[in-house]
């Protein structure tokens, strides 16, 4: 875990939160005030824990500012005075590739003290990752590390490729930002020798590193029992800002005693995300937004549900083959009737908001339920377009009031569904832009089922229900979807 606090005693007590989750502890002494780094020497003995120091240039993506001399000083009085009981000496440093300091270099390794040799590029990728570790690897005792800020996921997928060449676990690479924590929580698929996390409550400090939390690493993903012979699957989408399908999942496969893991592949192209899906050995590989109609142009097959909605939501390889299929209508209609509490929808009249890859299933389950419907969205195009599948009325969704579109929705208010990602996130109250009806004033008699399940509440739903509306987050839709999915994967019911 990398601490960044500004005292020692900030750290040890962020190291006391999270003991029981981690294995080590990187001390960024790079962060610390100027009258704290003179007692870095103290730390390991004080944390009790084997302990990585590291003083981290700002060329680097590190907080230190002065220049080589002081900081070999600050190296040398941190490895100096070396204990005989080896537990009170850091346990590892970490030094640059350009950084050779043969004294320092001395100390470390008759004291007992591993080198991380490390490279940085914090714009670029780095390639030929293979012949880089043997250049970096001066000698056995060194662990080579390369860290780099991908442009895409296929930089990441390509670092996975060339992983694979590798026989032995003493080196570490890792692929920093959003787009790179794959690699992170693949560590064991990388043959790294460790991987990097930091707690919440300093991650503002390194937030462009694309970190994740020990807590959510160990509980969610159990990171502890991963291996290169875990099954991998996962979900893709953009931004993919949050999900709880991880969750959902990887509590299935602890509960069913299956050697999985279920993780986010960020990539605003879903090519990419296929690819990076079959570089790993994925075979299952949930879609979300905005993924889901175009990802229909990366398979080579698709069941009669997907033909019939014109979206997929979940992929299974099957005998080489990505084979598309759709569970958001059957989990949509399995809590929109647990929401209702009815067996179909005949003779309701419902407004369906929004026409991309949701909507377009959640109109498929509408149909199905023999409701009669009218589909608004902001393109009038696509909205004509999903509705004239269905035999639906459609409307234009306005920025601002408009009479014949508030006079449609008051014509379809028993069951108003929001299908767009509009309202993630947010925070009341409501405005234009977090709540796509905000012209709509709600009389109290209208339902309303809104998809976004984080946050539990979004604006709109809390607009609707202070006049008294009854409302529904797309939580259900989630569990039940992701039930279907589970078994997709796993050939087992969840």
């Amino acid at each position: 875990m990398t601490l960044t606090g500004r005292t020692l005693s900030e750290d040890l007590a962020l190291l006391e939160k999270y003991r029981n989750y981690i294995d080590m502890v990187e001390l960024r002494a790079d962060f610390l005030n100027t009258d704290e780094r003179l007692l870095i020497r103290r730390f390991p003995a004080l944390a009790g824990i084997p302990s990585l120091l590291t003083i981290r240039r700002s060329i680097d993506g590190g907080q230190y500012v002065e220049g080589e001399g002081a900081r070999t000083v600050m190296f040398a009085r941190a490895l100096s005075f070396a204990d005989s009981d080896r537990s009170k000496n850091f346990a590892y440093v970490d030094f640059e590739d350009d950084f050779y300091v043969p004294s320092l270099q001395d100390a470390a390794l008759a004291f007992g003290t591993r080198i991380i040799r490390s490279v940085h590029d914090m714009n670029n990728p780095i390639k030929n990752v293979v012949g880089r570790l043997d250049d970096l690897r001066a000698s056995n005792y060194e662990i080579p590390k390369i860290a780099f800020m991908p442009r895409s996921l296929s930089d990441v997928t390509d670092l996975f490729r060339e992983a694979g060449q590798l026989t032995d676990n003493q080196h570490i690479l890792i692929a920093m930002g959003p787009l790179g924590l794959p690699s992170r929580i693949l560590s064991a698929k990388l043959k790294n020798y460790l991987t990097f996390v930091s707690p919440v409550e300093k991650s503002e400090g390194i937030s462009n590193l694309g970190h994740i939390d020990p807590k959510t690493l160990q509980e969610v993903y159990h990171f502890s029992s991963l291996s290169e012979t875990t099954k991998v699957f996962g979900i893709t989408g953009w931004p993919l800002t949050a999900t709880s399908s991880p969750e959902l999942h990887n509590s299935g496969y602890a509960e069913h005693n299956i050697n999985a893991v279920y993780i986010p592949v960020k990539t605003p192209n879903v090519k990419e995300a296929v690819d990076f899906a079959d570089t790993v050995g994925m075979t299952g590989l949930s879609v979300t937004v905005s993924h889901k109609e175009k990802v229909l142009e990366c398979v080579g097959e698709q069941d009669e549900k997907v033909r019939a909605i014109g979206s997929s939501n979940t992929l299974v390889k099957q005998d080489g083959v990505w084979k598309a299929y759709n569970t958001d209508g059957t989990g949509f209609t399995a809590a929109l009737l647990k929401f209702t509490g009815t067996k179909d929808l005949h003779g309701w009249k419902v407004s369906i908001i929004g026409a991309g890859g949701a909507a377009k299933a959640i109109a498929w389950a509408v149909k199905s339920l023999r409701a009669k419907a009218c589909v608004f969205n902001r393109t009038l195009s696509k909205a004509v377009a999903l509705a004239e599948r269905y035999g639906f009325e459609y409307e234009v969704l306005p920025k601002e009031p408009s009479v014949k579109t508030v006079r449609a929705l008051r014509k379809y208010s028993d069951l108003i569904i929001q299908t767009t990602s509009v309202g993630m996130n947010a925070a009341p109250p409501s405005t234009a832009e977090n709540d796509p009806l905000s012209f709509y004033a709600f009389t109290g008699k209208e339902m309303l089922f809104d998809i976004i399940y984080v946050p539990s509440v979004t604006p709109i739903m809390r607009r609707a229900s202070e006049v008294g509306c009854k409302v529904c987050n797309g939580w259900d839709m989630l569990r039940f979807q992701g039930y279907e999915q589970f078994e997709l994967f796993t050939g087992e019911k969840y």
